[in-house]
């Protein structure tokens, strides 16, 4: 592991995922992803929206994806990454400075979304995990993060 400090370690109910943190990318969204997970979070939290051959979006606390955490929204960090299979990025509304907790990680391509959501990470382990995730806007009986933390405090 590259830098324990900066990748995520997913328990979720399909398998363990491992995404390294890019703070070079967007260094706000990779410290509120960190907090949060350090604060627990992320534990037990659904993927509300997964959408077949698109992504997988969570990080609301009420599975709804209206919801976010206690902490104020971010400026976005839009950044010249690419949203292909594996990217993380956040979340947010039609406004850009309001991602706050929800994230997403791409099935594919999905290109059309560069430059206009941030990209804080990459899937490096566990994508066959995502891929098994049940699909639905919103998901029937939804998998989840059963635990998400940072490799440094394993």
């Amino acid at each position: 592991m590259a830098d324990a400090e900066n990748t995520l370690i997913l328990e979720t109910s399909q398998g363990a995922v491992t995404i390294e943190l890019r703070p070079d990318l967007a260094p706000n969204h990779v410290e509120r992803i960190k907090t949060l997970a350090r604060e627990g979070f992320y534990d037990g939290i659904v993927f509300h929206r997964v959408i077949e051959g698109f992504m997988a979006q969570c990080g609301c606390p009420q599975g709804t994806g209206m919801g976010g955490s206690d902490k104020p929204n971010l400026q976005a960090e839009f950044n010249a990454e690419p949203h292909v299979r594996g990217t993380c990025s956040m979340a947010r509304t039609n406004q850009p400075h309001t991602a706050n907790s929800q994230f997403f990680i791409c099935f594919g391509d999905a290109r059309f979304l560069d430059g206009q959501y941030t990209v804080w990470g990459q899937v490096t382990e566990g994508m066959d995990a995502i891929d098994k995730l049940k699909r639905g806007e919103p998901v029937q009986n939804p998998d989840q993060i059963v635990s998400m933390k940072v490799a440094a405090d394993i």
